[in-house]
């Protein structure tokens, strides 16, 4: 057993661990996050997350004063707002009820009408739970 350091086969490169970034100056605002990796299209050329646009669109616009588009898309408590607005909304004369109508009837359009990868970025990856 000799001290000597183990040799590493030929075309290995020595792992090193990745340097944090130095943080900012004074005064300096902090570097921005990088943006999540966008996950590659499956072999059928599909980006993963796509799948849910046309059916969370559809729920938006048949179901969607009950939140089903939400719970659909994994927002429970969107859903729940949604779904509770609606019901106590019809002891209030049915207006809050309207208006959650409206919301959902705009939301299932923008949902059918955005792009694949925006749809992706936006609701499945940005999780952004209204508009």
């Amino acid at each position: 057993m000799s001290n000597e350091p183990e040799q590493k086969p030929e075309g290995e490169t020595p792992e090193t661990p990745e340097s944090p970034q130095p943080p900012p100056a004074a005064g300096q605002p902090p570097a921005p996050e990088p943006e999540p990796a966008q996950a590659a299209p499956t072999p059928g050329g599909q980006i993963p997350g796509t799948e849910k646009k046309l059916v969370s669109g559809i729920l938006g616009i048949l179901l969607g004063s009950l939140g089903v588009h939400k719970f659909y898309l994994g927002y429970t408590v969107e859903g729940i707002i949604m779904l509770a607005v609606f019901i106590v909304g019809w002891f209030l004369c049915g207006i809050p009820s309207m208006a959650v109508a409206a919301v959902v009837l705009i939301e299932g359009i923008l949902y059918l009408t955005k792009t694949d990868d925006e749809f992706v970025k936006t609701y499945v990856n940005g999780r952004k739970g209204w508009f």
